[in-house]
């Protein structure tokens, strides 16, 4: 009866989570309805329209903005999105993992001291990338080349204080394209030079080479996929043998997923073949151009693609045994631990990364009906995983200090309250019920905070193609285990300028 009563109080004290308030918004995504999605985040801000802002700024609603903008980007609403992108920047702080210690850590992740959300070094980096994509489909160079500069500015700062991992290739990538399509040969060496570092673009041999004739930039990574070994003269070894774009093309499997840019008008689809090896550095994979052209005297007429699918790993709620949280925080832990041993509550309440259930993992880009290959530019739910393990053993260690604390606060209440019943013959009740009142309280309290940016994709792929001028169609495909699905869009591209094609898929 005790123990139920204490559990019912327990109960009644915890609240939903940010993961749960926003379920609903995921949910949708995952069926394919970005409207709702919007509809969802909408709510929570209490605001009737995907482009309006919140008259006032809780502490979630920054974050939540943030998720509704990449929503927005995947409905190509780009001006909304780049509007929710620059307000959410303004207001988002960065979770400083390369120098805050365990405390500060634990005194972030849990929502009774978290005031604020804090965007994690790969979020906040990805934020700048992802809008430098609006800027890009609408064609405008001067935006794109601002949010440019924000993410080397944190890309900087990511290079110094872990230039082992790699960070969102793909804003280096898409910076490098926009000083490129400005003029500025060098600039764009060196954004191409940094996405190289992390891993191989086989879409970059041609532009390289192209800027390669005009700049004099040469990082080690830009040496590797130049035609010939400056310095001796001598010719590089021929990349490997690509298929041939114009390749017969094969049925459509039934049960095809239908995209809402009129899929019943597009060419069969070819089934996916195997990807190629992923090249060594230093060897940079081969490109298929679908069009045999002379060489532009100006600036080259090009299309590029964008389709980014999946999202990444999003927070729940996580609970493991003492014993094992101990063996994972280590020596983030502070306290004495042997006062666990009497608390009421054996486990630690934690937030941990959870998979998203992505039915689209990869895709296949066509212009025209021919094929283009495409790059896997960034893993971004790796990174996220890769990022929160490291800091994961503070956080635990955060949570297990603080279960110290209230084990002392519960153990002084015990037998405060034993003391005072000596006489009454209710000592070991009376001792039990204070300290279960105060431990209890404590846990309700102290839930673990799963904000996160769950509407991030996982996984974004870029693909482009010098075109002769006019119209033309590009078709994506994105596949994976919930089968195809295809985008088609048209596009009109002037003779040196430039079309920018941005396909997401957030499920």
């Amino acid at each position: 009866m005790v123990a139920s009563a204490v559990t019912l109080g327990v109960g009644s004290l915890a609240c939903a989570t940010y993961s749960d308030k926003t379920e609903s918004a995921r949910s949708a995504l995952q069926r394919g309805d970005y409207p709702g999605s919007v509809k969802q985040f909408n709510q929570i801000l209490k605001v009737r329209d995907g482009e309006d802002l919140p008259s006032e700024w809780k502490k979630n609603f920054a974050l939540v903005v943030l998720e509704r903008a990449m929503v927005l980007q995947a409905m190509r609403e780009y001006s909304a999105s780049a509007t929710g992108f620059i307000a959410a920047d303004k207001e988002l702080e960065l979770l400083d993992i390369a120098r805050d210690g365990a405390g500060k850590l634990g005194k972030y992740v849990y929502s009774d001291s978290a005031p604020k959300y804090k965007t994690s070094p790969v979020e906040k980096l990805s934020l700048n990338a992802m809008n430098m994509i609006n800027y890009l489909v609408r064609g405008d160079l001067s935006g794109a080349k601002v949010e440019a500069k924000r993410f080397t500015v944190m890309r900087t700062y990511l290079r110094d204080y872990k230039p082992d991992q790699e960070h969102g290739a793909f804003g280096s990538y898409l910076a490098g394209f926009v000083h490129e399509r400005l003029g500025n040969a060098d600039e764009a060496l060196r954004y191409y030079d940094e996405a190289l570092q992390e891993r191989d673009f086989g879409s970059l041999s041609e532009p390289i080479a192209r800027l390669a004739a005009r700049g004099s930039y040469r990082g080690d990574r830009i040496r590797d996929y130049l035609p010939t070994d400056e310095g001796t003269g001598a010719a590089k070894a021929e990349p490997p043998p690509v298929q041939k774009p114009d390749a017969p093309q094969a049925e459509a499997e039934p049960g095809e997923a239908p995209s809402s840019e009129g899929a019943g008008d597009a060419p069969p689809l070819q089934t996916p073949e195997p990807a190629p090896p992923t090249a060594e550095l230093g060897s940079p994979l081969a490109t298929a151009s679908p069009w045999t052209m002379v060489a532009p005297k100006g600036p080259p007429t090009e299309i590029l693609v964008v389709a980014k699918t999946g999202r990444v790993p999003y927070k729940v709620p996580e609970r493991i045994p003492i014993g094992a949280a101990i063996g994972l925080a280590g020596a983030y832990v502070t306290g004495d631990t042997t006062l666990l041993e009497y608390g009421m509550f054996k486990v630690v309440v934690y937030p941990e990364l959870v998979a998203a259930n992505n039915l689209f993992v990869d895709a296949e880009l066509r212009i025209d009906g021919k094929v283009v290959s495409m790059d896997e530019a960034s893993n971004l739910g790796r990174e996220i995983v890769a990022e929160y393990e490291e800091i994961k053993p503070k956080i635990i260690g955060a949570a297990l200090s603080r279960m110290i604390v209230r084990a002392a606060a519960a153990e002084g209440a015990r037998a405060g309250g034993n003391a005072a019943s000596k006489d009454s013959g209710a000592a070991g009740l009376v001792g039990f019920l204070a300290a279960a009142a105060i431990e209890g309280t404590m846990v309700a309290l102290d839930k673990p905070d799963t904000r996160s940016w769950s509407t991030l994709p996982e996984k974004v792929h870029i693909g482009r193609a010098v075109v002769p001028a006019g119209a033309h169609s590009v078709e994506v495909t994105v596949f994976g285990p919930g089968g195809k699905e295809r985008h088609t869009v048209e596009v009109e591209v002037q003779e040196g300028g430039f079309a920018v094609v941005d396909v997401t898929t957030l499920r």
